[in-house]
């Protein structure tokens, strides 16, 4: 589901994680699996815990993926609706989470549910080889 939702989201060169990796990090992050009455996997949310100095302790949606062939079921509703009752649970007091500019059936799900989709903040990413090389 990894490398699907990669490819969907036309960044399939960036994924260096695996499934060994995610196992030996699995204390890091949590995930809601979606499956169809034959425990075929159709969507998935992964998330964790953040804290941010504006708000405190947060949750962060870090992927929320439905197979193609099952949009417009519920499914993302029904993950989404777990999320926030998760959110709930773990008393946070913000959930968050990112949508490409270009994706706009998840943009206006998005809308439709609610967020609020701020569009002044930037990502700021150093992968591995350049968190070695940092200097200033």
């Amino acid at each position: 589901m990894v490398k699907e939702l990669a490819l969907f989201e036309k960044f399939i060169d960036k994924v260096t994680n695996t499934l060994e990796l995610m196992n030996e990090e699995k204390d890091y992050f949590h995930c809601i699996i979606a499956e169809t009455n034959k425990k075929e996997i159709v969507g998935i949310a992964v998330y964790f815990f953040a804290y941010y100095t504006w708000v405190g302790k947060s949750l962060y949606l870090d992927d929320l993926y439905v197979q193609q062939s099952c949009r417009g079921q519920k499914v993302g509703s029904k993950l989404l609706k777990e999320i926030f009752t998760i959110a709930k649970e773990e008393n946070c007091k913000r959930v968050r989470w990112q949508v490409l500019d270009w994706n706009k059936p998840a943009i206006e799900f998005y809308k439709k549910v609610g967020a609020t989709i701020d569009g002044s903040w930037y990502n700021c990413d150093f992968d591995k080889k350049r968190i070695g090389e940092f200097k200033i």
